[in-house]
Protein backbone atom coordinates (compact mmCIF):
# COMPACT_ATOMS: atom_id res chain seq x y z
CA UNK A 1 0.00 0.00 0.00
CA UNK A 2 1.45 3.18 -0.95
CA UNK A 3 2.56 5.80 2.20
CA UNK A 4 2.46 9.54 2.42
CA UNK A 5 4.27 11.44 4.12
CA UNK A 6 4.14 15.01 4.43
CA UNK A 7 7.03 17.64 5.27
CA UNK A 8 9.52 14.44 4.09
CA UNK A 9 13.07 15.65 3.76
CA UNK A 10 14.29 15.19 -0.19
CA UNK A 11 17.99 15.40 -0.01
CA UNK A 12 18.13 11.64 1.33
CA UNK A 13 16.49 10.15 -1.25
CA UNK A 14 19.11 12.47 -3.93
CA UNK A 15 23.08 11.43 -4.45
CA UNK A 16 23.84 14.76 -4.62
CA UNK A 17 22.39 14.94 -0.84
CA UNK A 18 20.65 18.57 -1.41
CA UNK A 19 17.38 20.14 -1.52
CA UNK A 20 14.66 21.24 0.53
CA UNK A 21 11.56 18.90 1.92
CA UNK A 22 8.57 18.29 -0.19
CA UNK A 23 4.93 19.22 0.73
CA UNK A 24 3.80 15.38 0.48
CA UNK A 25 6.37 12.07 0.01
CA UNK A 26 4.05 9.41 -1.51
CA UNK A 27 5.97 5.87 -1.43
CA UNK A 28 4.66 3.69 -5.08
CA UNK A 29 5.32 0.52 -4.79
CA UNK A 30 2.80 -1.26 -7.53
CA UNK A 31 2.44 0.37 -10.87
CA UNK A 32 -1.38 1.13 -9.98
CA UNK A 33 -0.08 2.91 -6.90
CA UNK A 34 2.00 5.08 -9.27
CA UNK A 35 -0.92 6.16 -11.21
CA UNK A 36 -3.59 6.29 -8.35
CA UNK A 37 -0.70 8.91 -6.92
CA UNK A 38 0.17 10.46 -10.28
CA UNK A 39 -3.36 11.08 -10.98
CA UNK A 40 -4.84 12.55 -7.73
CA UNK A 41 -2.10 15.00 -8.33
CA UNK A 42 -3.05 15.90 -11.64
CA UNK A 43 -6.88 15.92 -10.89
CA UNK A 44 -6.22 18.50 -8.02
CA UNK A 45 -3.61 20.26 -10.32
CA UNK A 46 -0.92 19.88 -7.47
CA UNK A 47 2.52 20.29 -9.02
CA UNK A 48 3.90 16.59 -9.66
CA UNK A 49 8.02 15.38 -8.84
CA UNK A 50 8.75 11.89 -9.57
CA UNK A 51 11.49 10.35 -8.07
CA UNK A 52 12.90 7.45 -9.33
CA UNK A 53 16.33 7.16 -7.19
CA UNK A 54 17.12 11.03 -7.29
CA UNK A 55 20.74 10.25 -9.11
CA UNK A 56 20.05 12.94 -11.62
CA UNK A 57 18.00 16.21 -9.35
CA UNK A 58 19.27 19.02 -8.02
CA UNK A 59 16.32 20.13 -5.47
CA UNK A 60 15.97 23.45 -4.70
CA UNK A 61 16.98 24.16 -0.66
CA UNK A 62 13.59 25.68 -0.41
CA UNK A 63 12.04 22.00 -1.74
CA UNK A 64 8.96 21.09 -3.57
CA UNK A 65 5.73 22.50 -3.36
CA UNK A 66 3.97 19.64 -4.02
CA UNK A 67 3.38 16.07 -4.10
CA UNK A 68 6.52 13.56 -4.74
CA UNK A 69 5.86 10.40 -5.91
CA UNK A 70 9.05 7.82 -5.03
CA UNK A 71 8.90 4.88 -7.17
CA UNK A 72 9.73 1.58 -5.88
CA UNK A 73 8.04 -1.21 -7.92
CA UNK A 74 9.61 -4.54 -8.40
CA UNK A 75 9.51 -7.45 -10.74
CA UNK A 76 12.03 -9.00 -13.59
CA UNK A 77 9.78 -11.06 -15.99
CA UNK A 78 12.37 -13.39 -18.76
CA UNK A 79 11.25 -14.47 -21.57
CA UNK A 80 12.97 -15.67 -24.37
CA UNK A 81 13.07 -14.68 -28.02
CA UNK A 82 11.38 -17.64 -30.58
CA UNK A 83 14.99 -17.69 -32.13
CA UNK A 84 16.62 -18.20 -29.01
CA UNK A 85 19.29 -16.12 -29.51
CA UNK A 86 18.05 -13.73 -26.78
CA UNK A 87 15.89 -13.07 -23.87
CA UNK A 88 13.07 -10.29 -23.69
CA UNK A 89 13.79 -8.47 -20.18
CA UNK A 90 10.69 -6.47 -18.77
CA UNK A 91 12.20 -4.82 -15.62
CA UNK A 92 9.72 -2.76 -13.28
CA UNK A 93 10.55 1.04 -12.85
CA UNK A 94 11.66 0.95 -9.58
CA UNK A 95 14.13 -2.01 -9.89
CA UNK A 96 17.76 -0.08 -8.94
CA UNK A 97 19.55 -0.13 -12.37
CA UNK A 98 23.05 -1.82 -10.90
CA UNK A 99 20.83 -4.95 -9.52
CA UNK A 100 19.47 -5.69 -13.20
CA UNK A 101 22.70 -5.32 -15.12
CA UNK A 102 24.36 -7.75 -12.04
CA UNK A 103 21.68 -9.74 -12.79
CA UNK A 104 21.74 -9.87 -16.70
CA UNK A 105 25.82 -10.60 -16.20
CA UNK A 106 25.08 -13.35 -14.28
CA UNK A 107 22.53 -14.86 -16.51
CA UNK A 108 24.79 -14.55 -19.85
CA UNK A 109 22.75 -11.81 -20.94
CA UNK A 110 24.74 -8.93 -22.40
CA UNK A 111 24.15 -5.31 -23.73
CA UNK A 112 23.91 -3.63 -20.92
CA UNK A 113 27.30 -4.90 -19.02
CA UNK A 114 29.17 -1.22 -19.77
CA UNK A 115 26.44 0.30 -17.78
CA UNK A 116 27.28 -1.10 -14.82
CA UNK A 117 27.81 1.04 -11.44
CA UNK A 118 25.48 3.78 -12.63
CA UNK A 119 23.08 4.93 -9.58
CA UNK A 120 19.57 5.15 -10.12
CA UNK A 121 16.11 3.04 -10.89
CA UNK A 122 15.49 1.23 -14.50
CA UNK A 123 12.64 3.51 -14.76
CA UNK A 124 14.98 6.64 -15.56
CA UNK A 125 17.03 4.95 -17.72
CA UNK A 126 15.05 5.52 -21.21
CA UNK A 127 13.71 9.23 -20.01
CA UNK A 128 18.05 10.46 -20.42
CA UNK A 129 18.78 7.51 -22.56
CA UNK A 130 21.58 6.32 -19.92
CA UNK A 131 24.71 5.40 -22.03
CA UNK A 132 28.61 4.85 -20.82
CA UNK A 133 31.52 3.43 -22.46
CA UNK A 134 29.88 2.87 -25.41
CA UNK A 135 26.58 1.60 -25.07
CA UNK A 136 23.16 3.49 -24.33
CA UNK A 137 19.92 2.08 -23.52
CA UNK A 138 18.61 2.91 -26.64
CA UNK A 139 20.34 -0.15 -28.00
CA UNK A 140 18.44 -3.02 -26.33
CA UNK A 141 15.39 -1.35 -25.48
CA UNK A 142 12.50 -3.15 -27.40
CA UNK A 143 9.50 -1.51 -25.16
CA UNK A 144 8.97 0.94 -22.64
CA UNK A 145 5.19 1.10 -20.76
CA UNK A 146 4.15 4.37 -20.03
CA UNK A 147 1.28 6.37 -18.34
CA UNK A 148 0.12 9.10 -20.18
CA UNK A 149 -0.68 11.77 -18.22
CA UNK A 150 -2.73 13.88 -20.71
CA UNK A 151 -4.94 11.09 -22.33
CA UNK A 152 -5.39 9.10 -18.75
CA UNK A 153 -4.36 6.12 -19.92
CA UNK A 154 -1.24 3.31 -20.53
CA UNK A 155 0.73 3.73 -23.38
CA UNK A 156 2.98 1.22 -25.02
CA UNK A 157 6.22 2.90 -27.38
CA UNK A 158 8.64 0.73 -29.22
CA UNK A 159 12.15 2.05 -30.00
CA UNK A 160 11.50 4.10 -32.31
CA UNK A 161 8.61 5.27 -31.01
CA UNK A 162 10.84 6.46 -27.55
CA UNK A 163 12.56 9.06 -29.97
CA UNK A 164 15.99 8.16 -28.40
CA UNK A 165 18.84 10.55 -28.98
CA UNK A 166 22.20 11.18 -27.01
CA UNK A 167 21.04 11.58 -23.62
CA UNK A 168 17.64 12.39 -24.65
CA UNK A 169 14.16 10.69 -25.13
CA UNK A 170 10.23 11.53 -25.77
CA UNK A 171 9.90 11.02 -21.57
CA UNK A 172 12.73 13.46 -21.41
CA UNK A 173 10.75 16.35 -23.75
CA UNK A 174 7.75 17.28 -21.50
CA UNK A 175 6.33 15.89 -18.21
CA UNK A 176 3.16 13.89 -20.28
CA UNK A 177 4.66 10.23 -19.29
CA UNK A 178 5.67 8.09 -16.20
CA UNK A 179 7.34 5.02 -16.89
CA UNK A 180 5.78 1.96 -15.64
CA UNK A 181 8.21 -0.74 -16.92
CA UNK A 182 10.93 -0.87 -19.54
CA UNK A 183 11.66 -4.36 -21.44
CA UNK A 184 15.14 -4.60 -23.11
CA UNK A 185 16.43 -7.23 -25.78
CA UNK A 186 19.33 -9.02 -24.54
CA UNK A 187 22.03 -11.45 -26.16
CA UNK A 188 22.94 -14.71 -25.08
CA UNK A 189 26.19 -16.56 -25.11
CA UNK A 190 28.26 -14.80 -22.23
CA UNK A 191 30.05 -12.62 -24.36
CA UNK A 192 30.05 -8.84 -24.11
CA UNK A 193 28.78 -6.72 -27.13
CA UNK A 194 32.05 -5.22 -28.75
CA UNK A 195 34.13 -3.30 -26.81
CA UNK A 196 33.43 0.37 -28.15
CA UNK A 197 35.55 2.61 -25.79
CA UNK A 198 38.98 2.97 -25.89
CA UNK A 199 39.86 3.23 -21.88
CA UNK A 200 38.03 0.20 -21.33
CA UNK A 201 39.24 -1.69 -24.13
CA UNK A 202 43.05 -0.94 -22.25
CA UNK A 203 41.48 -1.92 -19.21
CA UNK A 204 40.21 -5.25 -20.41
CA UNK A 205 43.79 -5.51 -22.30
CA UNK A 206 41.91 -5.92 -25.62
CA UNK A 207 41.13 -3.81 -29.03
CA UNK A 208 37.96 -2.25 -29.46
CA UNK A 209 35.65 -4.08 -31.06
CA UNK A 210 36.44 -7.18 -29.22
CA UNK A 211 34.08 -9.37 -27.19
CA UNK A 212 35.22 -10.40 -23.53
CA UNK A 213 33.73 -12.14 -20.78
CA UNK A 214 30.42 -10.39 -19.38
CA UNK A 215 32.20 -10.36 -15.91
CA UNK A 216 35.30 -9.28 -17.27
CA UNK A 217 33.55 -6.71 -18.91
CA UNK A 218 31.21 -5.44 -15.57
CA UNK A 219 34.49 -5.94 -13.45
CA UNK A 220 36.32 -3.20 -15.78
CA UNK A 221 33.73 -0.76 -16.10
CA UNK A 222 33.64 -0.56 -12.43
CA UNK A 223 36.99 -0.15 -11.61
CA UNK A 224 37.01 2.39 -14.31
CA UNK A 225 34.17 4.00 -12.77
CA UNK A 226 35.54 4.05 -9.50
CA UNK A 227 38.59 5.37 -10.37
CA UNK A 228 36.25 8.27 -11.48
CA UNK A 229 34.35 8.79 -8.26
CA UNK A 230 31.55 6.99 -10.31
CA UNK A 231 30.34 4.47 -7.75
CA UNK A 232 28.58 5.64 -4.97
CA UNK A 233 29.94 5.38 -1.57
CA UNK A 234 28.85 6.98 1.35
CA UNK A 235 31.99 7.52 2.89
CA UNK A 236 33.56 9.13 -0.46
CA UNK A 237 32.35 12.91 -0.81
CA UNK A 238 33.36 12.75 -4.65
CA UNK A 239 30.25 10.37 -4.95
CA UNK A 240 27.95 12.46 -3.43
CA UNK A 241 27.06 13.73 -6.98
CA UNK A 242 25.12 13.46 -10.03
CA UNK A 243 27.37 11.77 -11.76
CA UNK A 244 28.94 13.74 -14.98
CA UNK A 245 27.20 17.10 -14.19
CA UNK A 246 27.33 18.50 -17.83
CA UNK A 247 26.83 16.18 -21.45
CA UNK A 248 29.38 16.46 -24.09
CA UNK A 249 28.86 19.02 -26.40
CA UNK A 250 27.43 18.12 -30.05
CA UNK A 251 28.61 20.61 -32.52
CA UNK A 252 28.28 21.97 -36.28
CA UNK A 253 31.44 21.40 -38.41
CA UNK A 254 31.33 25.27 -38.16
CA UNK A 255 31.22 25.19 -34.64
CA UNK A 256 34.02 22.48 -33.90
CA UNK A 257 36.67 24.54 -36.33
CA UNK A 258 35.55 27.62 -34.33
CA UNK A 259 36.31 25.77 -31.09
CA UNK A 260 39.57 24.35 -32.31
CA UNK A 261 40.44 27.85 -33.68
CA UNK A 262 39.75 29.08 -30.05
CA UNK A 263 41.44 26.48 -28.27
CA UNK A 264 44.69 26.92 -30.29
CA UNK A 265 44.52 30.64 -29.55
CA UNK A 266 44.74 30.06 -25.68
CA UNK A 267 46.50 26.97 -25.31
CA UNK A 268 49.19 27.53 -28.18
CA UNK A 269 49.59 26.10 -31.56
CA UNK A 270 51.72 23.46 -30.64
CA UNK A 271 49.23 22.83 -27.31
CA UNK A 272 46.37 20.10 -26.75
CA UNK A 273 43.15 20.13 -29.28
CA UNK A 274 40.07 19.21 -28.30
CA UNK A 275 38.93 15.99 -28.75
CA UNK A 276 36.37 14.96 -32.05
CA UNK A 277 34.08 11.75 -32.25
CA UNK A 278 31.80 11.38 -35.07
CA UNK A 279 28.35 12.48 -33.82
CA UNK A 280 26.05 11.90 -37.65
CA UNK A 281 24.40 14.22 -40.01
CA UNK A 282 27.48 16.87 -40.10
CA UNK A 283 28.18 16.96 -36.30
CA UNK A 284 30.78 16.03 -34.31
CA UNK A 285 30.96 15.69 -30.26
CA UNK A 286 33.54 16.56 -28.01
CA UNK A 287 34.47 16.26 -24.07
CA UNK A 288 33.34 18.35 -21.48
CA UNK A 289 35.13 17.14 -19.10
CA UNK A 290 38.52 18.72 -21.49
CA UNK A 291 36.79 21.76 -22.27
CA UNK A 292 36.19 22.47 -18.49
CA UNK A 293 39.68 21.26 -17.66
CA UNK A 294 41.58 23.50 -19.97
CA UNK A 295 39.17 26.29 -18.94
CA UNK A 296 41.26 26.13 -16.09
CA UNK A 297 38.80 24.19 -13.42
CA UNK A 298 40.76 21.78 -12.58
CA UNK A 299 39.88 18.17 -10.31
CA UNK A 300 39.06 19.90 -6.57
CA UNK A 301 38.50 23.17 -8.10
CA UNK A 302 35.88 25.02 -5.34
CA UNK A 303 34.28 28.53 -4.43
CA UNK A 304 33.69 29.32 -1.35
CA UNK A 305 31.94 26.58 0.27
CA UNK A 306 31.24 22.90 0.25
CA UNK A 307 30.65 22.30 -3.21
CA UNK A 308 33.54 21.20 -5.09
CA UNK A 309 34.76 19.56 -8.65
CA UNK A 310 35.59 16.05 -7.41
CA UNK A 311 39.02 15.75 -7.05
CA UNK A 312 38.99 12.34 -9.33
CA UNK A 313 36.98 14.01 -12.66
CA UNK A 314 36.56 17.01 -13.50
CA UNK A 315 33.24 16.39 -14.53
CA UNK A 316 31.11 15.58 -11.46
CA UNK A 317 30.41 18.59 -9.06
CA UNK A 318 30.23 17.14 -5.72
CA UNK A 319 28.88 17.89 -2.27
CA UNK A 320 32.01 17.81 0.15
CA UNK A 321 29.37 17.10 3.32
CA UNK A 322 27.33 20.73 3.88
CA UNK A 323 26.69 21.75 0.67
CA UNK A 324 23.42 23.21 -0.32
CA UNK A 325 22.16 23.16 -3.78
CA UNK A 326 22.37 27.24 -4.32
CA UNK A 327 26.37 26.06 -3.55
CA UNK A 328 25.68 23.41 -6.47
CA UNK A 329 24.44 25.57 -9.11
CA UNK A 330 26.60 28.61 -8.15
CA UNK A 331 29.22 25.92 -8.85
CA UNK A 332 28.14 24.96 -12.08
CA UNK A 333 27.40 28.48 -13.41
CA UNK A 334 31.21 29.61 -12.77
CA UNK A 335 32.13 26.09 -14.74
CA UNK A 336 29.35 26.89 -17.76
CA UNK A 337 30.36 30.34 -17.65
CA UNK A 338 34.00 30.10 -17.93
CA UNK A 339 33.95 27.64 -20.58
CA UNK A 340 31.56 29.54 -22.67
CA UNK A 341 34.34 32.66 -22.20
CA UNK A 342 36.83 30.57 -22.99
CA UNK A 343 36.02 28.03 -25.90
CA UNK A 344 32.86 29.66 -27.05
CA UNK A 345 30.67 26.64 -26.46
CA UNK A 346 27.49 26.65 -23.71
CA UNK A 347 27.37 23.77 -21.81
CA UNK A 348 24.25 22.26 -21.05
CA UNK A 349 23.70 20.46 -17.33
CA UNK A 350 22.45 16.94 -17.17
CA UNK A 351 20.69 16.64 -13.93
CA UNK A 352 17.75 18.19 -14.21
CA UNK A 353 16.96 21.35 -11.97
CA UNK A 354 13.78 21.19 -9.34
CA UNK A 355 12.41 24.42 -8.40
CA UNK A 356 15.30 26.54 -9.58
CA UNK A 357 17.49 26.91 -12.62
CA UNK A 358 21.36 27.04 -13.62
Amino acid sequence: MATSEPGAALAPHTTMRVGGPADTLVTATTSAEVIDAVRSADDAGTPLLLLSGGSNLVIADQGFRGTVVRIMTKGVDVTPTPDGEAVEVTVAAGEVWDDVVARAVAEGWSGIEALSGIPGLAGATPVQNVGAYGQEVAQTIVRVLAWDRHEGREVDFDNAACDFTYRHSVFKQTGRYVVLEVTFRLGLGGLSAPVAYADLARELGVEQGERVPLAAARDAVLVQRGNRGMVLDETDHDTWSCGSFFTNPILTTGEMDALVERAGARLGADGPVPPVFPAGEGRAKTSAAWLIDKAGFGKGHHMPGPAALSTKHTLAITNRGTATAADVAALAREVRDGVREAFGVTLVNEPVFVGHEL
